[in-house]
C-alpha cells in the first residue's frame, strides 16, 4: 500500500512513506516521510554529501478525495566540502514554503479561471498567499521570457478601479501577448518598457534601442512624445480602435445635444454608437422606424460621417486611396457645421501621418480590443484586490501567454 501512495505522490528513492494518518473528523490525511538510512546526497553540484541532522518539515498536497493531505518529512541536512551545512530541497517542494510542486500547480491553474477569494474559499489557502504565489510564479516566468524578436507592439491604458489609477499595456502584436504592464499612462511608460527589451546592434554596428519598428497607439501626446524619445526609429500608427473612439465621442454630442430638443432622439443612444452589422433584429426595426421621418436631423448625418470613415478601411486599396478618401472626408467633416465633428477631424487632421500609416502597417486592432476586453474581465474577476501590483500580476497571468513549466514542470495551462 505504501509502494503505491509512494508512486501516486511521485516519491522516489532514497525517500519512502513511513507512515500515514488518516483523520475522518478534522478531515486530513497526513503523510510521513523519511529517507534510507546511510543514504548520501548531492547539492549545488557536490556529490556524496554526508547527512549532518534534519529538520522537519511539512507541505500542502492535492487533496485526496473530501481529505485535505499534507506531506511531514526529514529533511536532511549536509556537510558541504567547505565544512559548511546546507539544507536539501525536496523533489516534491514548490516555490512557496508550505505547498507541493502538483497543489502549486493546481492552485495556480484554479487562479487562471477563477477570482483569487473564490480559490481561497475552495482551499482554505488565505488570498494573500494565494497573491504571492501568482505573483511569483509570474515573475519568475517573466525573467526568463526573451523579448529580443519583437518589432511590433501595441500600446493602451486601462484604469485599475473606476476613476483610479491606470496602467498601461504593452502588447506583442506578432505573439498577441502582454509583454509588459507599468503603472501610469504617461511617457514614462515607454521608458519602463524599454528596460524590459534588449539593445543590439545593426549593421553598422551602431547601438539601437530596440528592433521595434511599429508602434500601435491612441493619440495621447505623451505616448508620443515618449515613443519619439525612447524609440526613435519606430513609426507611429493610430490604430482604427481608438480613432473611432474619438468619432463616437463626436456623434454622441452631437446626439446629445440635439435631444434637448428632439424628444425622439431620448434613450437611443445605442443605436447611434453600435455598428449596424451588430444590430439585434429589435434594434433594425428600431433604426429603421427612427431613421425614416427623422433622417435629416443632425444626429444622422453625424452618424453618416462616421460610417464614411470606417469605409475608408474597407474600400481603399492602395495608400494614395487612402489617402484620396480621407482627405474627401476631412473636408465633408469640417464643413459639417456640427462643431464635435470638426473638432475629431481636426484631431485626425493633427495626427495625418499616423493615421495613414495604417495603410503599410495593417496592424490589427482587433487584437488590442481583444485584450482590453480580457483585462476587464480580469478587473472584475479581480475584485477585492488590495494594490495595483496584484491587477498587473493577473493581466500576465491571463494576457502573457507565460511558460510556467520553466517554473514548475506540472503546469500545463
Amino acid at each position: 500500500m505504501y509502494d503505491l501512495l509512494a508512486s501516486a505522490l511521485h516519491i522516489e528513492s532514497p525517500y519512502f512513506i513511513d507512515g500515514i494518518n488518516l483523520d475522518k473528523e478534522s478531515q486530513r490525511l497526513d503523510v510521513y516521510i523519511d529517507f534510507k538510512r546511510g543514504s548520501r546526497f548531492s547539492h549545488n553540484g557536490e556529490d556524496n554529501l554526508q547527512v549532518h541532522d534534519t529538520r522537519k518539515k511539512t507541505w500542502q498536497h492535492l487533496s485526496f478525495f473530501e481529505y485535505k493531505c499534507y506531506l511531514t518529512a526529514r529533511v536532511p541536512r549536509v556537510i558541504k566540502g567547505d565544512g559548511n551545512v546546507a539544507i536539501l530541497d525536496m523533489p516534491w517542494e514548490g516555490e512557496l514554503p508550505g505547498f507541493t510542486l502538483l497543489f502549486e500547480a493546481l492552485l495556480m491553474s484554479l487562479i487562471s479561471y477563477m477570482p483569487v477569494h473564490q480559490v481561497a474559499q475552495m482551499t482554505g489557502v488565505y488570498d494573500d498567499k494565494l497573491w504571492k504565489l501568482a505573483t511569483l510564479y509570474v515573475d519568475t516566468a517573466k525573467a526568463e521570457e526573451d523579448h529580443s524578436d519583437i518589432e511590433m507592439i501595441g500600446v493602451d491604458e486601462t484604469s485599475c478601479k473606476k476613476g483610479h489609477n491606470y496602467v498601461t499595456l504593452f502588447v506583442d502584436l506578432k505573439e498577441r501577448k502582454t509583454v509588459h504592464v507599468t503603472e501610469g499612462k504617461g511617457a514614462e511608460t515607454i521608458a519602463s518598457f524599454c528596460k524590459v527589451i534588449p539593445h543590439y546592434h545593426d549593421q553598422n554596428k551602431v547601438i539601437k534601442s530596440s528592433k521595434i519598428s511599429h508602434v500601435s497607439c491612441d493619440m495621447s501626446p505623451s505616448f508620443i512624445s515618449g515613443i519619439a524619445t525612447h524609440l526613435p526609429d519606430a513609426s507611429i500608427t493610430f490604430d482604427k480602435f481608438h480613432i473611432m473612439k474619438i468619432i463616437n465621442e463626436a456623434v454622441d454630442k452631437v446626439r446629445r445635444s440635439e435631444a434637448k430638443d428632439e424628444e425622439c432622439l431620448k434613450g437611443n443612444r445605442y443605436l447611434f454608437l453600435k455598428n449596424k452589422t451588430n444590430f439585434t433584429l429589435k434594434q433594425q426595426q428600431a433604426f429603421k422606424d427612427l431613421s425614416i421621418s427623422n433622417s435629416k436631423l443632425k444626429s444622422f448625418r453625424a452618424l453618416r460621417i462616421r460610417e464614411s470613415f470606417q469605409d475608408i478601411y474597407t474600400y481603399a486599396n492602395t495608400a494614395e486611396e487612402f489617402v484620396c478618401l480621407l482627405k474627401q472626408w476631412y473636408y465633408w467633416a469640417t464643413h459639417s457645421r456640427m462643431e464635435p465633428i470638426i473638432k475629431a477631424a481636426n484631431t485626425i487632421k493633427r495626427h495625418w501621418d499616423g493615421v495613414v500609416q495604417w495603410m503599410e502597417t495593417k496592424i490589427n486592432n482587433g487584437i488590442l480590443e481583444g485584450l482590453n476586453s480580457v483585462v476587464q474581465t480580469v478587473k472584475r474577476r479581480a475584485k477585492g484586490f488590495r494594490d495595483t501590483k496584484n491587477f498587473i500580476t493577473m493581466i500576465y497571468l491571463v494576457t502573457g501567454k507565460l511558460d510556467f513549466r520553466k517554473v514548475n514542470k506540472h503546469c500545463s495551462f
